[in-house]
């Protein structure tokens, strides 16, 4: 027995109008939702039609808020947004726009105030090029470019 929901495009289109109201989506995150839902391709492309149309589904707008919101709630670089954008197919053009919701002054400053706590975390450690190995570590995952780095790790004496 088949117990999966099934929808008619008006009903899909109104769950997906909801599901893009309530968040900033990517055309990746709707067409994997539509899939989940079983829509057919012609619907799919239809549904999505709408949704651009009457701005339910907006890429940059999209590119710019989770830019926005990486930066500001977990704290990455720039290098990680990029490469969660490219992971989400947005376009070059739009990742562009994206960076520029990232003042410099506040990219730095962001950039500072982490490294630096993250320094006052391992403290204990003795071992200088642990620490330093650590630090850098750290810095990467969170995707800060490896001048910003290299350059912190180089200021760290004992």
């Amino acid at each position: 027995m088949n117990t999966h929901k099934t929808y008619t495009v008006d009903e899909a289109t109104k769950r997906m109008e909801r599901y893009c109201a309530y968040q900033e989506r990517c055309h990746k995150e709707v067409h994997q939702k539509l899939y989940e839902m079983r829509m057919i391709p012609e619907a799919v492309d239809q549904i999505i039609d709408h949704l651009l149309r009457h701005n339910f589904l907006n890429e940059t707008r999209f590119a710019q808020a989770f830019a926005r919101g990486k930066f500001r709630t977990k704290q990455w670089g720039r290098s990680r947004i990029v490469n969660e954008l490219k992971r989400r197919e947005i376009s070059k053009y739009n990742i562009q726009i994206a960076l520029k919701e990232i003042p410099d002054s506040e990219y730095y400053k962001t950039f500072e105030a982490l490294a630096e706590k993250r320094l006052r975390q391992l403290a204990l450690e003795k071992d200088l090029q642990k620490r330093r190995k650590k630090l850098a570590d750290y810095l990467f995952y969170r995707g800060w470019e490896p001048e910003l780095v290299y350059g912190k790790v180089g200021e760290i004496s004992k």
